[in-house]
């Protein structure tokens, strides 16, 4: 009974068969694993992690492969460009306002005093 789950368990994660083409492992190792750990993640996350992030590639590409160009351009029509266009003026109001401020601030501090220069008689008639 066990011997059977094992065999699904090998179908179900092809990447161990490279392991023992590889001679990395013996079916025997892989097969007293399975037996004291079951399928617990643990277990195998060595010998079947590059595996699970493919499979979570998988995943997403099949979700991404579902949504089509038309559904990009009904939700498209959903966006309220006037009032999209209204946030983005109120931010560059604000952004505006506080460059100002910022600039009022470091002008001050930089601008030197100013000193008549004094006058110099060159003639002395």
């Amino acid at each position: 009974m066990k011997k059977e789950e094992f065999k699904e368990f090998v179908k179900n994660n092809p990447k161990l068969i490279n392991y023992v083409k590889n001679n990395e492992m013996t079916w025997q190792k892989f097969y007293e694993i399975y037996d004291l750990y079951g399928e617990d993640e643990n277990a195998w996350k060595d010998y079947l992690k590059s595996e699970k992030i493919e499979n979570d590639v998988k995943k997403l590409n099949a979700g991404m492969a579902g949504f089509s160009v038309s559904q990009f351009i009904n939700w498209l029509k959903t966006v309220d460009l006037d009032g999209l266009q209204q946030g983005i003026g109120n931010v560059q109001r604000v952004l505006g306002v506080v460059s100002d401020l910022s600039n009022k601030n470091s002008t001050q501090e930089q601008k030197p005093t100013y000193k008549p220069r004094p006058l110099y008689k060159h003639f002395e008639d």
